[in-house]
């Protein structure tokens, strides 16, 4: 029965590998198609088209698009750890009266559809100037990242030793101090996770960056992508288009690699802590 279970969990490994990796492969794999040969059910095409990777550049500005995504999802991710950083020890360490409430509320702000806060944020991005800046989408990116920074880091910060912070207080070490110098070494695989999430959360998403940016020069990826046309209003081109997204998704998939030990080691830790 032993061989029976190793082939079991043998086949149900390759249709998970299958599951998750056929996408990749087949925007890959379209990427290199051009005209009829799109619509064809082929492994691999007989002539690669490489030129839709050059065409992406040449259509309208993706470089420009790649930088704008680059610099707003960093930025995204050096506040909601900074902002959640500090928030998330006031949360984990300091006694005071509504601390649960505000706790929750944050997890329930996290749970706010898009759509439900874009016309407020549309106000807010209008009075503070910032429409068709990229100051508008760190800003309303931090709305969908820094709740689950908060929460995650609060979690993790929870279960360090109270005996660290009561020896660093005891060597005279401000609150700033043992936050820095104390906790933040240790909260390096929560740090990493946390920061890859938002970084994905902020390079993906579309809604903000499509309501809150109008010039070519502003957009940031995904909006660029979706804003490919034709030689006509009746052509998709779905070659092009397929490079595009090949492109942006590789920096993801280099930044999960440099960093899976510590994404591992996070929810590892974060799922046997709670």
């Amino acid at each position: 029965m032993r061989w029976v279970k190793k082939a079991a969990f043998a086949v149900l490994l390759a249709v998970i590998s299958v599951y998750t990796l056929f996408p990749f492969y087949w925007a890959i794999v379209s990427s290199l198609k051009t005209g009829s040969e799109l619509f064809e059910v082929a492994p691999w095409p007989k002539e690669p088209a490489w030129g839709n990777y050059t065409a992406v550049f040449t259509a309208q500005p993706f470089g420009q698009n790649i930088l704008n995504s680059v610099i707003v999802a960093s930025a995204v991710v050096v506040l909601s750890l900074a902002l959640g950083l500090t928030a998330s020890f006031a949360l984990a360490r300091i006694q005071f009266r509504g601390r649960s409430t505000l706790l929750l509320t944050v997890l329930g702000v996290s749970m706010f559809p898009q759509i439900a806060v874009l016309s407020g944020m549309f106000e807010l991005v209008r009075w503070l100037g910032f429409y068709n800046k990229l100051p508008s989408l760190i800003l309303s990116n931090l709305i969908l990242t820094l709740p689950f920074t908060v929460w995650v880091l609060t979690t993790f910060m929870r279960e360090l030793p109270k005996d660290l912070e009561e020896a660093a207080i005891v060597d005279g070490a401000t609150p700033w101090m043992i936050v820095t110098k104390v906790f933040l070494p240790l909260l390096g695989p929560a740090m990493a996770t946390t920061g890859l999430l938002a970084f994905i959360s902020a390079w993906n998403e579309f809604l903000f960056a499509l309501t809150f940016s109008q010039s070519d020069n502003v957009r940031t990826v995904p909006v660029a992508i979706a804003l490919f046309s034709g030689g006509s209003a009746f052509e998709t081109p779905w070659g092009v288009i397929m490079a595009a997204s090949v492109i942006v998704t590789v920096p993801l998939v280099v930044l999960v690699l440099i960093f899976q030990r510590k994404i591992i080691s996070g929810l590892t830790a974060g799922a046997v802590k709670g």
